[in-house]
């Protein structure tokens, strides 16, 4: 599995420090909120060319992996 810095980068020039997709200034949670409003994977990907579909799949795999372990403790913390 790729470094999570290979997938989402974090600089104070782009985006102010936004969390992006690496490589790219498109930002991660545009992925979610364009799942939150039903837009498909494909059409996300037509939208931002800049992101690779393995890109995309690896934050996925990342937030998957983020809900679904013993991480979730330490995020309800950070969202609370």
């Amino acid at each position: 599995m790729e470094s999570l810095k290979d997938i989402i980068s974090t600089n104070a020039d782009i985006l102010g420090g936004l969390p992006v997709f690496a490589g790219t200034r498109v930002p991660v949670e545009t992925l979610f909120f364009h799942v939150e409003k039903g837009i498909t994977i494909d059409e996300f990907l037509e939208d931002f060319p800049s992101v690779s579909k393995s890109q995309l799949i690896s934050v996925l795999e990342v937030a998957s992996k983020l809900i679904t372990s013993d991480y979730i403790d330490k995020i309800y913390e950070i969202a609370s």
